[in-house]
């Protein structure tokens, strides 16, 4: 196997770069789990916005541990259901577009005066799996993390991983697209699949020494058997 084929960014050199920047804000899809605070001059009055309707369960790969937080589910539907509001549409809208919703529903209904809204993902996860030390899935309270953070938690690329053949599964609503990104290229640094989103899926391919290696232990396999048959026939009798 060529060195070049383990190393990442193979063609960079002392330069400078262009940051990469996710291409759209991303959209609410069902089953996200939603902080959604509230806050206004009369703290006693938005009160009853701070009272979440659900809890859950979220594992932290790093951590190896579980953590309850509680939050706003999108249902199935694509609502969440809101405190004196009720239902509000949450599915196919951004963070922002839905603090101000829920922001102008408040005023609307003079609930609160000049409310302040703030939405945070509990469940941004991205999930590493193939040729990587660690896979499984990554939780991320940040809400941003790079592909190179999530290869580095999932203890990197094997030497058996192909770094110019990582595939990207990202999903949006109903429809998956499928990326191959070359990390053996700088160019990475500046694509726009650079930051992953949540629910995004990293598979790292076996290389051909893979394959190889795996072919040889099978080869190997039957005669190791053989041979420790025979040497415990030959102990059995001399023991006799």
């Amino acid at each position: 196997m060529s060195t070049k084929n383990v190393l990442y960014f193979n063609n960079i050199h002392d330069t400078s770069l262009v940051a990469a920047q996710s291409n759209t804000e991303y959209v609410l899809q069902r089953n996200d789990w939603l902080s959604i605070s509230v806050s206004s001059l009369s703290s006693q009055a938005a009160e009853v916005f701070n009272a979440p309707n659900f809890a859950t369960n979220i594992s932290s790969f790093s951590a190896n541990n579980h953590s309850s937080v509680e939050g706003y589910l999108v249902s199935n539907d694509g609502s969440i259901r809101f405190p004196m509001l009720g239902n509000i549409k949450a599915a196919g809208l951004t963070k922002k577009i839905l603090e101000e919703e829920i922001a102008h529903q408040l005023i609307d209904r003079k609930l609160l005066f000049d409310p302040i809204v703030n939405i945070r993902h509990l469940n941004f996860r991205v999930t590493v799996l193939g040729e990587v030390g660690r896979p499984g899935v990554i939780n991320v309270p940040s809400e941003q993390i790079s592909i190179l953070e999530a290869i580095g938690q999932a203890g990197d690329i094997t030497i058996y991983g192909k770094r110019e053949n990582v595939v990207l599964i990202r999903q949006e609503g109903d429809r998956k697209t499928v990326v191959r990104l070359n990390l053996n290229s700088s160019d990475i640094l500046q694509s726009p699949y650079f930051f992953l989103r949540t629910n995004d899926v990293l598979y790292v391919e076996p290389g051909k020494a893979k394959a190889a290696a795996g072919s040889r232990g099978q080869q190997l396999l039957p005669a190791i058997l053989s041979a420790v048959s025979i040497a415990v026939v030959v102990i059995t009798k001399l023991i006799k």
